[in-house]
């Protein structure tokens, strides 16, 4: 079974750009995640390449940005390639099939959504206008 599940911050703005025939969106970003905290000082955090392809690619480049909090589920997969100098270069990345909008750095709120006031939309009905 290859499943994997972070949850951390993106370290730079998504990059969004799109397969030849312009329908496939591919994201890419990096994504930091805390380990658990050392004796002292600041927790140490990995940082993971992570793929997304199609419309989650170009709704993550849309309402994302450097700081944001995002959860991600996928797959780790590994490519490999010669670039110029001839030497074989390794990536290890994961491709993210699912990817949820957590709040934004700096956000007050849990969800990132801007509060409403409900009370002021509401309208008092009076005994003979309810219609049960």
């Amino acid at each position: 079974m290859n499943r994997t599940v972070l949850i951390g911050r993106m370290t730079k703005d998504p990059d969004l750009k799109f397969l030849p025939g312009g329908e496939t969106g591919v994201c890419n970003f990096t994504l930091a995640v805390n380990r658990k905290f050392a004796k002292e000082g600041q927790p140490k955090a990995d940082f993971i390449p992570i793929v997304v392809f199609g419309k989650q690619a170009e709704a993550t480049a849309n309402y994302m940005k450097k700081g944001s909090q995002v959860a991600i589920s996928g797959r780790i997969q590994t490519r490999n390639y010669e670039n110029k100098e001839g030497q074989r270069v390794y990536i290890t990345e994961v491709v993210a099939d699912e990817v949820e909008f957590l709040d934004s750095k700096g956000s007050n709120k849990t969800s990132g959504q801007v509060p409403v006031d409900f009370e002021q939309d509401i309208m008092p009905v009076g005994d003979c206008e309810v219609p049960f």
